[in-house]
């Protein structure tokens, strides 16, 4: 019986870990910075790509993946050869596996800002679903950082 209660508890409280909150998550150094919020119109929307990126994770997993595949190949003094060749391939291979796998679809919005005051272009994650002449708001924060959304 106790043991029951203790794998529900357990499971309760990594359920709760698990939930996603509402909203917008912000980092710590976001919270508590000021956006100037700005009234517009969007006037034109194109598909963009926001570019991964690539760290040592892929170069060396995709390294040690080729080295072991070429090690594969035959014996000896061949196999050596041939898994230092692979082994090179497959750290390239894995930069770029990785540089596509953590690239994000994105919008290029321009929008007018309060009737004409300004047009900005805005790069963001394609997160929200926006339509040409739609009213929205832009958030913009001192470092020149925006961003735009629903009303």
């Amino acid at each position: 019986m106790r043991a029951r209660a203790f794998w529900s508890i357990g499971l309760a409280v990594i359920l709760a870990a698990c939930a996603s909150p509402a909203g917008r998550t912000y980092s710590q150094a976001e919270a508590g910075r000021p956006w100037r919020v700005q009234n517009a119109k969007i006037l034109d929307i194109k598909e963009a790509t926001i570019e991964g990126h690539h760290s040592a994770i892929g170069t060396v997993g995709g390294g040690l993946i080729g080295y072991s595949l070429g090690r594969a190949v035959g014996g000896g003094t061949g196999a050596r050869i041939a898994g230092a060749v692979a082994g090179v391939a497959g750290a390239v291979t894995g930069q770029q596996v990785e540089k596509a796998a953590t690239s994000k679809k994105a919008y290029e919005i321009l929008v007018d800002i309060e009737n004409g005051l300004e047009q900005l272009v805005i790069v963001q994650p394609a997160d929200q679903i926006f339509a040409v002449g739609e009213e929205v708001r832009v958030y913009t924060r001192a470092d020149g950082s925006a961003r735009v959304a629903k009303r």
